[in-house]
């Protein structure tokens, strides 16, 4: 089993490839913001290409990879000749830690005329993940060059500690703690952790947040005894393989910005005591709050979000499939459905807190069911599902 601990990947290449056809976010928005209004145009227009590959790159931002795919695929149908598209499922599929399927999407959008220095980040990180440094590290020079040349100089950095080239890695990293660049700390932590000196990456962790590295310690201590690629999946993606004697909350469902900062920022929350899971799967214990708490949305609480869109309707048919398929899981639990301005969101919960969440998401991949952390927002109308 494997463990996502937190999700940092940005989709680099699109930050270069939307600049192809103009600013991702003129507004200076946050990603959801951006998506609503990208989904509000494509109400009116849904055959907008420019439109449908922005809303492709905030849905990525979002975590929401299902959504992004799904917008770069109708934009692939608009114009097949674009290699923007291509690049945007490569992102996808990097995303999901998924590298064997990203690289023939980044082989179509180089056939297509895009320059290495707008996907090297992302094809990079393929390679990173699969074991396969220095072409990693070859299409992250390639792309420091390109728009978001910040990213690409931290997973360059990454790449070279995990070659074991500590130096090189620091030297990288230079020119971002010069400017203050607020990721700095936590890829310089990595960067000790990942060439064999774990110590001093704690000492570096308890330099900007005092007294917090005990939380951090275990992940930070079995960096160096995993392979080139489970490191490189674990210090970008945030999967880790379980060993069993630790696991981490997820963040798998916000904003891709927050990522492992966020993680390290609440270190209180993140460790928390393995869990296997056997089969048959044995109902555990979630700690949901009670019914008369559970419509009382004045402060956002923590959900899991099993699908999304606009059809309601198919929300109770899907919900009722996985209860029946699932019963052992799904009992005593209720579905609920979350309206915001872009689109509806079928869940469950509310939880008590990340770990009482990450325990359920872990039983629902077991029996193969993909959920999301959800964290509701003032605005969102939440109700019980229609069954």
């Amino acid at each position: 089993m494997k463990i996502r601990l937190a999700t940092a990947v940005l989709g680099c290449a699109l930050a270069s490839i939307v600049s192809a056809q103009g600013s991702y976010s003129p507004y200076n928005e946050s990603p959801a913001t951006a998506l609503s209004r990208y989904v509000r145009t494509l109400a009116s227009d849904p055959k907008d290409f420019e439109t449908l590959i922005g809303a492709g790159k905030a849905a990525l931002e979002m975590g929401d990879t299902n959504a992004a795919a799904g917008f770069f695929a109708r934009a692939d149908e608009v114009d097949p000749q674009s290699p923007l598209p291509q690049a945007g499922m490569g992102a996808v599929s990097v995303a999901n830690g998924d590298p064997q399927a990203a690289l023939p999407y980044f082989k179509r959008a180089q056939e297509l005329g895009l320059p290495l220095s707008a996907f090297g980040c992302d094809r990079g990180l393929a390679y990173d993940l699969l074991g396969l440094q220095a072409q990693a590290q070859s299409d992250y020079r390639a792309a420091l060059a390109g728009r978001d040349s910040d990213e690409t100089r931290r997973r360059l950095a990454l790449s070279l500690a995990i070659s074991g080239n500590r130096n090189d890695a620091l030297q990288a990293l230079a020119p971002l703690s010069a400017k203050g660049d607020p990721g700095v700390a936590r890829v310089r932590a990595f960067v000790l952790a990942l060439t064999g000196d774990p110590n001093s990456a704690i000492r570096a962790i308890n330099a900007v947040m005092p007294g917090q590295s005990f939380a951090v310690a275990p992940f930070l201590q079995r960096l160096p005894t995993l392979s080139a690629a489970q490191r490189a999946a674990a210090v970008n993606l945030g999967i880790v393989p379980d060993a069993g004697s630790y696991a981490v909350a997820s963040n798998s469902g916000g904003d891709r910005l927050s990522g492992i900062d966020n993680w390290l920022a609440a270190p209180q929350q993140a460790v928390q005591p393995a869990r296997q899971v056997a089969q048959p799967v044995v109902q555990a214990s979630y700690s949901l709050p009670s019914p008369a708490k559970q419509v009382a949305l004045a402060q956002p609480k923590i959900w899991l979000q099993l699908a999304s869109g606009q059809n309601i309707d198919d929300f109770t048919s899907r919900f009722q499939r996985m209860k029946s398929q699932n019963p052992d899981i799904f009992k005593g639990i209720s579905p609920y459905v979350a309206r915001s301005a872009d689109r509806a969101r079928l869940l469950i919960g509310p939880f008590r807190g990340p770990s009482d969440a990450q325990i359920l998401a872990e039983d629902l991949e077991s029996v193969g069911i993909t959920s999301f952390r959800f964290t509701n927002s003032q605005t969102d109308r939440i109700a019980p599902l229609a069954m």
